[in-house]
């Protein structure tokens, strides 16, 4: 028989978690997700959460659902828990957090709330916790933990020297501004010089794809005025998040807009596979090729990427464009520009010269910012949404516009022919009192 100590801690070992489910809810079937209700409200401080806010009804929000559980169990071994909540069955909640759209994924650590605003995939939103889970800048004290960063990693920043210092105050205060999206480290002289090539520090390095590259002016901010020091850190960070020819999606081109540059686009069709045509694929391959090898010659005014959802290219233009395609976007007025060329007959010669008339401002613009563009844009987008919901619930939206268009319908009917059939009644009245 167990002593009576050891029993009380065997039964309270089990009565925590089992009371700890009984506040927040149980987990979704076949899923580490934990069912949240309005309870949780009263113990968001306790640890940190990335909680996804959906109504059962909800096409996007059925689509991550799959997304979401993989992302539960992957982080199941660390201090993030990942939870959901039915803002339709549970409003308290819903209004307690501001929610305003489904799904709204939100990281929640003690009094702080950010929501998550970038692609909805499993790796993306991994990173995503474990990013907002630590401090904004995190310490490197092992040499093999920088090739560890570098195999783990696409991209990274990191800051070589002394943790003290303008260059260092204005780095830890960029990693807090832009923790929602990139990885910040630091490390000393003596790790650091075993994987990077640099001269003098203090040193603010990025790297991303297998290659690094300096702030730079590091090496001369002690010269420089603590305002521009923050000025340009804070600009360099914010234009080298971003990989040399990322996939651009919904949901990530306003970061990209962001950097004020002129953003070009590779534009295909990925089918639900997300397989793309040959041609199309070499039509791809064959930008970023280019832009590989001209890094230099286009880095300061241009930003790549590409695109495998043409209705985000059809938002730009404001119109139906065929694939393969390229579209330029000025970031700054919002004009748009597109080559003469046949896209498919594309020489990396043409593409030179496409981008050099961007540059020098003798390319055609189209678009703008003006309010006549604003209207058609809102247009535009209202079209598109109304396609998209009707597609993905074709029953809820014959409810939701056929019963005001019914109500609507017997409302003008009582109006307009109500009169007309007491006038027949009238008429035939007057006529039997004639006879």
């Amino acid at each position: 028989m167990k002593p009576a100590s050891k029993m009380h801690q065997s039964i309270w070992g089990w009565s925590l978690p089992l009371l700890f489910l009984l506040i927040l809810g149980t987990p979704a079937i076949s899923s580490r997700v934990l069912e949240l209700s309005d309870r949780f409200i009263d113990v968001r401080h306790e640890g940190q959460w990335l909680v996804m806010f959906y109504a059962p009804w909800c096409g996007y929000c059925k689509k991550t659902e799959p997304i979401f559980a993989l992302v539960a169990q992957a982080l199941h071994a660390t201090n993030v828990r990942v939870g959901r909540l039915d803002c339709t069955k549970y409003p308290a909640a819903a209004r307690e957090f501001k929610v305003r759209g489904y799904p709204t994924i939100m990281f929640i650590k003690g009094n702080m709330e950010f929501n998550y605003n970038g692609d909805r995939s499993k790796d993306e939103l991994v990173d995503y916790a474990l990013r907002m889970s630590g401090p904004p800048v995190q310490l490197v004290t092992r040499t093999d933990s920088v090739d560890m960063l570098k195999g783990s990693h696409t991209i990274f920043f990191m800051f070589v020297g002394a943790q003290q210092g303008v260059v260092w105050d204005t780095y830890y205060a960029a990693a807090e501004g832009y923790q929602e999206h990139g990885f910040f480290y630091a490390t000393s002289e003596e790790i650091a010089a075993q994987h990077f090539d640099f001269e003098k520090l203090p040193a603010v390095i990025v790297y991303k794809e297998e290659q690094h590259h300096f702030y730079p002016h590091g090496h001369v901010a002690h010269e420089m005025d603590p305002n521009d020091v923050n000025e340009t850190i804070f600009q360099w960070v914010n234009v080298e998040r971003f990989t040399l020819f990322p996939r651009v999606t919904r949901f990530n081109i306003h970061q990209l807009l962001k950097t004020k540059k002129f953003l070009v686009l590779a534009v295909v069709q990925e089918d639900k596979l997300s397989q793309i045509a040959t041609h199309e694929l070499e039509f791809r391959d064959m930008v970023e090729g280019v832009i590989r090898k001209h890094r230099p010659r286009y880095h300061e005014k241009f930003q790549f990427g590409w695109i495998g959802d043409p209705s985000i290219a059809h938002s730009i233009i404001l119109d139906q464009l065929p694939t393969p395609h390229l579209i330029a976007l000025n970031s700054t007025t919002q004009h748009h520009y597109i080559p003469d060329d046949d896209p498919l007959q594309m020489t990396p010669q043409a593409l030179h010269l496409f981008l050099e008339s961007i540059s020098n401002e003798s390319a055609t613009a189209y678009g703008g910012d003006t309010y006549f563009v604003r209207v058609n844009r809102a247009l535009f987008e209202l079209k598109r949404s109304l396609r998209e919901m009707w597609r993905g619930n074709p029953v809820l939206m014959t409810v939701i516009f056929g019963l005001p268009l019914g109500f609507l319908s017997l409302i003008m009917y009582s109006i307009f022919c109500g009169d007309c059939l007491v006038t027949e009644e009238d008429q035939e009245e007057d006529h039997e009192k004639k006879e």
